[in-house]
């Protein structure tokens, strides 16, 4: 019995003891978005990896994405139908070339025409190595909608273009786009980064 008796009152002593642990730390605040746009614009080195699909009018399609920043140096690969299997484009500045899956190269006016041809219309890759990370162009003016909990976009308009940011990940610590979506006339470009790399 005072066996029984000692068992219960460990038991209670234990209960009340788990019942006073600390509450876990909370996490740590969001970074103002004062400081977290030009550490995300000064970012020049960055990979991702996933898909993208496009509709341009009465025509579309679907394609995997791989993206390599380096520098001013932005070397993007789509491979899919495309009507052609896929193109590795190049951009550095005002410099544009491309590849074809057929392995031919075309620079300049040729290349740009040829993505138009291809994709529907003329990509704004000069912006959009900072839109796909959150971010607008610091080049052009923008008008931002930001998520004042989060300290991120929800969207953001700039050159003719509106971009809303569906999803966010994690990465590295950071919080970058998971889930993107630009659109500009007729043309829809929806982003799904599947893996990004810092």
């Amino acid at each position: 019995m005072r066996s029984s008796g000692l068992r219960l009152g460990a038991a209670l002593i234990i209960a009340a003891l788990a019942g006073c642990r600390t509450a876990p730390p909370p996490l740590p605040a969001a970074e103002s978005w004062e400081t977290r746009r030009p550490q995300l614009q000064s970012r020049d080195h960055f990979a991702l990896s996933g898909r993208v699909a496009v509709a341009a009018g009465a025509e579309g399609f679907n394609a995997s994405l791989r993206w390599t920043q380096d520098g001013a140096r932005s070397q993007v690969t789509l491979e899919g139908p495309l009507g052609v299997g896929g193109a590795q484009i190049t951009t550095a500045g005002e410099e544009l070339s491309v590849i074809t899956s057929r392995g031919q190269r075309l620079d300049s006016e040729a290349a740009r025409a040829e993505l138009t041809q291809r994709l529907g219309f003329d990509p704004p890759l000069a912006s959009l190595r900072y839109w796909v990370l959150g971010v607008p162009d610091p080049a052009l003016p923008a008008t931002e909608a930001l998520d004042p909990g989060q300290q991120r976009l929800t969207a953001l308009t700039q050159a003719g273009w509106h971009v809303d940011y569906n999803t966010y990940t994690s990465a590295s610590g950071q919080s970058l786009p998971a889930r993107l979506t630009l659109q500009r006339d007729a043309v829809r470009v929806r982003v799904l980064v599947d893996d990004w790399q810092l």
